[in-house]
């Protein structure tokens, strides 16, 4: 009886720990991202209000690889625009991974506001 319950409990507690890394794993490999439009982070494309692109690379370049075992790891993300505040709207970004080989990163805009752009990227 006694060793049932300690099985029991070895298995109940190895679940909860299973659990609990699968959902921080996915809290933290999320690759959308909301960035507020200010005089810091604004500049114009085509005539559009629009994220600069060295905000969009860094934050990219930081989600990209989150975790060990999420995605590869990228370097010297650039993004060759800002990305246009405007739902749909799409850029591709470009970084290195640790093979030195090109990795190509697309980024789109899923919700604009007059304050914010909500976007995200493709691992």
């Amino acid at each position: 009886m006694q060793r049932s319950k300690f099985l029991v409990g070895i298995v109940g507690g190895a679940t909860a720990v299973l659990a609990i890394g699968g959902v921080g794993t996915y809290l933290l490999s999320g690759t959308e991202s909301t960035s507020e439009l200010d005089e810091h982070t604004t500049v114009t494309v085509g005539g559009h209000k629009a994220l600069a692109g060295d905000i969009v690379a860094g934050r990219a370049q930081s989600k990209y690889h989150p975790l060990p075992w999420v995605g590869d790891k990228v370097s010297a993300v650039t993004c060759p625009s800002g990305l246009k505040a405007v739902a749909g709207a799409t850029i591709t970004c470009t970084g290195k991974n640790n093979d030195g080989k090109n990795v190509d990163i697309p980024v789109t805009v899923v919700k604009a506001t007059s304050d914010s752009v909500t976007w995200k990227f493709e691992r």
